[in-house]
């Protein structure tokens, strides 16, 4: 049997990178999968990747009524939510002495806010023994060049899921935390590092972690898998980093 069989899967940002490596695997795996994000075109390709039927919702997760929105038609369509993968996010890199207001809250609006009250108004609609799973990163536990508010927004989000997990016990919804570190093509694209240099900038960064290289969406996915199966049907409030050891160094 396929373990999201019979499952239905909510992932936010699941039009690219690790949410739509995790959205393919979900759906291979047997699971009803419906993704959001941002841009109409993006989620077409998206889905058209994933394929199985999937269904894609575009909206933004700073607004808070596409939350609401996407849980009742969640509900709706399927009765209920076994798993909500929190995956949207934003990374603006800059010196703290050089962050304006307005980066900052847009980098809290999205990556914090966005994931609480994402959280608060799709657990209504969720089913005993679901599985919430929160994307935080490998940069709120080890300080990075450039990181402070993105790391400050992972923290607390981090602080969340802990919570979350003694709260929603009565209903037996699992909450665990997945701490990715450098994934190949989501970094290079967020740090802006031109294709001329792009080889140099991996190997450095792949002499940075333990394992010898960066990550790959997939392995994420796999990791998102497990948390999201009943395989980790006793993992509860748990950090799982997916880092190649880089958290060591």
């Amino acid at each position: 049997m396929k373990r999201m069989e019979n499952k239905v899967a909510l992932i936010t940002g699941g039009n690219s990178g690790i949410g739509l490596a995790t959205a393919c695997l979900f759906a291979r795996e047997g699971a009803q999968v419906v993704i959001t994000g941002r841009r109409q075109g993006v989620l077409d390709e998206a889905l058209e990747r994933i394929g199985h039927g999937a269904i894609g919702l575009r909206g933004d997760v700073a607004d808070l009524e596409h939350h609401s929105k996407a849980a009742a038609q969640v509900r709706d369509t399927f009765g209920g939510l076994d798993a909500y993968v929190v995956n949207a996010g934003v990374l603006t890199i800059n010196e703290s002495e050089s962050v304006s207001p307005q980066e900052f809250d847009s980098q809290f609006s999205i990556n914090t806010r966005g994931v609480f009250f994402g959280v608060q108004a799709t657990v209504p609609v969720m089913r005993a023994g679901a599985s919430i799973i929160v994307t935080s990163s490998l940069a709120s536990a080890r300080v990075l060049p450039g990181h402070a508010v993105y790391a400050g927004a992972k923290a607390a989000i981090e602080a969340f899921a802990r919570s979350w997990a003694l709260e929603l016990k009565d209903r037996r919804i699992r909450v665990n935390v997945l701490s990715p570190g450098p994934v190949d093509t989501a970094i290079v694209e967020k740090l802006g590092v031109p294709e001329s240099d792009r080889a140099a900038f991996l190997q450095a960064m792949s002499d940075r972690i333990p394992a010898g290289r960066l990550g790959e969406a997939e392995e994420l996915a796999n990791a998102a898998l497990f948390l999201a199966s009943s395989e980790s049907s006793f993992v509860n409030g748990a950090e799982l980093r997916v880092d190649g050891g880089m958290f060591l160094s």
